[in-house]
């Protein structure tokens, strides 16, 4: 379990959950690099309680026109640390990552202004970047994919270990779910498992793991539904995790 791929249906709560399991990770002593791998979602950075969100990874390569060239050249030609055949978290520059108390965060690009052109270049960074990422025994990276499917179709899981699925109470994330499960296997991802968020009785979540079951998804764990999570991602402050600290260890057991 190194590099851990965290996605699901838009709205599911994928970036909260980025949040308290990089924080369980960290609680647990390992270093942690979140990588911010949507392109449309602004507030990562916020929730994990940093005050800027770094600059893109996407800048090293010279922008957007400059991904698809800067892969394709021959090995050595491009100055860039994100064509080297490994890269340690040590070697991202320093306006590139922000860091604090064992938690790292780097930003793969955002969508900007109209009329820029869509996001596989994107995705095709996100892919580069996690092939040659190079961790440490006590480092673990955790990526907040986009919403939706597409980055298995960019190949961005083909250098995951572990993918979880969060999956809140509705038909389209049971669907998307078992989509996803099988884009997973289709790349050779064989840890995979969905995390129940936005829970509010224990029938509900018996409700969703029988149905989850039933499509052969397993359920490692449930996050329940907390006020004080929707408003702090309300008010734009870090996520408040102390009402569900006991969730994210027990997923923390079954995943590590």
């Amino acid at each position: 379990m190194k590099k851990i791929s965290v996605c699901g249906k838009g709205g599911s709560g994928k970036s909260t959950v980025v949040a308290l399991l990089a924080h369980g990770l960290r609680d647990r002593g390992y270093r942690v690099l979140v990588v911010d791998s949507d392109e449309s979602n602004p507030g990562l950075y916020r929730m994990l309680g940093f005050d800027r969100r770094p600059e893109p990874l996407l800048d090293l390569v010279g922008g957007k026109k400059k991904v698809f060239q800067t892969f394709s050249e021959e090995p050595g030609s491009s100055r860039s640390i994100l064509t080297q055949e490994e890269i340690q978290v040590a070697d991202i520059p320093g306006d590139y990552i922000v860091e604090r108390d064992s938690i790292g965060l780097v930003c793969i690009g955002k969508i900007l202004q109209s009329l820029e052109g869509c996001a596989c270049p994107m995705g095709a960074l996100s892919r580069e970047f996690l092939k040659r990422l190079s961790l440490q025994k006590d480092e673990v990276a955790v990526v907040d994919m986009e919403a939706g499917i597409e980055h298995f179709g960019r190949g961005v899981e083909t250098s995951i270990d572990s993918v979880l699925i969060v999956t809140e109470p509705s038909f389209d994330s049971l669907e998307l779910a078992e989509k996803i499960n099988a884009l997973a296997a289709e790349v050779g991802v064989e840890r995979v498992w969905t995390i129940l968020n936005k829970i509010r009785s224990k029938e509900i979540a018996s409700r969703l793991r029988e149905e989850l079951e039933e499509r052969g998804i397993s359920v490692i764990g449930s996050i329940g539904y907390e006020p004080e999570i929707f408003q702090s991602g309300l008010e734009g402050r870090p996520v408040r995790r102390d009402k569900v600290e006991t969730d994210i260890g027990r997923i923390l057991d079954q995943l590590l």
